[in-house]
């Protein structure tokens, strides 16, 4: 439009010839003419796209778009991977027409009436449905920015739900907030909707079919509730719960909420769960979601026992007396160095069982590289090899009482230091859980006197810890023989044994 334009001037105004305008613009003269006749912007506009080298193929990429408008959105072919379809298929064009087909189908196709967009309502009946699904976060856990991981649970009938955080999306904590939330319910539905989550599936197969993980398969044979998985990329299966995290997002995180830890922040969220309730039911206005509950509450499947949700890990016991879960290691007892163990891993906390015995017990640790040590996990090895005590890892951060460090540190710069306060930590393992205890007031008792030496420490263990003396029982003295007849005072009587004496 800019040359239509500058044509018109230099011809009307400038007085210029149709000639010496093509020959400076190098145009042609029967350009320069339609130019003067022209007015308003050309619009070039052609009705039919002639397609000569796709027209045999145009049923075949049709047939291969109304397949893919009924796949997930993920899995639809572009106009590119069609071109290169159609390509295998024996096409010699080029790209530019099959792209156009394209546009041109997905716009007609978007004017079509659609049974995709369109929704059946559904109707639950009380203790029947419940829905299950995923939700990332972000709270502030002991003043540092974290992204949380929140478990969904939503009873379809009541509308009442219920949330539970974790650092992580693994399976042990799939378990944990099923148990967490059927206690809550007081109970379980008789099935449950799910997402294709790896930590719930293991296989889709065609239609509806699913292969379950064992485990998980454990937990619901445990609860007698019927796992349900929905169509692939079909929300709308579980709608609700859908709508739910969203909502929970607005209501809860919404500004960034802070929270000491996770204990702090699941009791929490428990709280404020209990008081959404109180809302109106969004079906039956006349009611609450409490008083829905309420009524849903006595249908649910009772819980008869606690499912032990961890997952169990076979591992081998380094010589260092470590394994390694999850990027951290985690002490064992040293008689199980160089054998194999099972690790059974829950949300908190980590078990190592051997010979069908919890042999140690540890905090779950979810950072990285961490080295989660019990230092009484390493006696045994300090009984032969007592000069690890000074620098051995799982004793340099070891948390003991004031008066136990004070002691310690006093006999390791003695003469064969550390043998003697190997035998002090002997002694207090060999006196059970109040070993620690016993050891502490001994030591407090031995700083009191001035003189710190391992004998002395000893001995005021032994002395604190021997058995008490037992009491006379009364009916023990009861039984003791008394005279029946007290005899009299005669001083007589010894002056006879004299005379006796004396005649012999």
């Amino acid at each position: 439009m800019d040359q239509i334009a500058e044509i018109r001037r230099r011809y009307f105004i400038s007085n210029e010839n149709i000639s010496e305008i093509a020959k400076s613009l190098k145009l042609s003269r029967p350009t320069v003419r339609k130019a003067l006749q022209t007015e308003t912007e050309p619009v070039y506009q052609r009705r039919i796209q002639p397609t000569p080298k796709l027209g045999v193929f145009k049923a075949q990429l049709t047939d291969w778009l109304d397949q893919d408008a009924k796949r997930p959105k993920r899995q639809r072919r572009t106009a590119q991977r069609l071109f290169e379809c159609l390509q295998v298929e024996g096409y010699q064009g080029s790209y530019g027409p099959v792209q156009r087909f394209v546009k041109n189908w997905k716009q007609q196709a978007s004017h079509r009436p659609s049974t995709t967009k369109t929704f059946v309502p559904l109707t639950f009946p009380a203790g029947e449905t419940g829905q299950f699904d995923w939700s990332h976060e972000y709270v502030i856990l002991g003043g540092v920015p974290q992204t949380i991981k929140v478990a969904h649970f939503r009873l379809a009938y009541s509308r009442r739900m219920f949330l539970a955080a974790y650092p992580r999306e693994t399976q042990e904590m799939v378990l944990d907030a099923h148990t967490r939330a059927f206690t809550h319910f007081g109970g379980a539905p008789k099935r449950i909707i799910y997402d294709n989550l790896k930590t719930v599936v293991d296989a889709i197969f065609v239609g509806k079919e699913r292969q379950f993980n064992r485990r998980f398969l454990t937990l619901a044979n445990h609860y007698l509730f019927e796992p349900v998985a929905c169509t692939p990329a079909s929300g709308w299966e579980k709608g609700q719960v859908e709508n739910q995290v969203g909502n929970v997002r607005e209501w809860l995180f919404t500004p960034t909420p802070r929270f000491k830890d996770f204990a702090e922040l699941n009791a929490w969220l428990a709280y404020r769960c209990e008081e959404l309730a109180v809302r109106k039911h969004p079906e039956l206005a006349e009611r609450t979601i409490a008083d829905c509950f309420a009524e849903e509450k006595t249908l649910l499947i009772p819980i008869k026992a606690h499912f032990d949700g961890y997952v169990e890990k076979t591992l081998r016991v380094s010589s260092t007396c470590l394994i390694k879960v999850n990027h951290n290691r985690y002490s064992v007892p040293a008689k199980w160095a160089n054998r194999i163990i099972s690790a059974r891993i829950t949300a908190d906390q980590l078990r190592i069982v051997a010979e069908n015995q919890i042999v140690a017990k540890h905090s779950r640790c979810y950072g990285r590289n961490q080295l989660i040590c019990n230092p009484w996990h390493y006696l045994p090895v300090l009984e032969k090899k007592p000069g690890a005590l000074r620098h051995g890892a799982p004793f340099q951060q070891w948390d003991l009482p004031a008066p136990i460090r004070v002691v310690r540190d006093r006999i390791l710069k003695q003469d064969k230091g550390d043998r003697a306060f190997v035998e002090l930590l002997l002694m207090a393992r060999a006196l059970g859980e109040t070993g620690l205890e016993t050891l502490e007031v001994a030591c407090d008792l031995t700083l009191q006197t001035g003189v710190i030496a391992a004998p002395i420490v000893l001995n005021e263990m032994r002395r604190l810890s021997e058995a008490a003396r037992p009491k006379i029982l009364q009916h023990i003295a009861s039984s003791i023989p008394t005279l029946k007849t007290v005899p009299k005072a005669d001083c007589s009587r010894y002056d006879n044994l004299r005379r006796v004496r004396h005649d012999h």
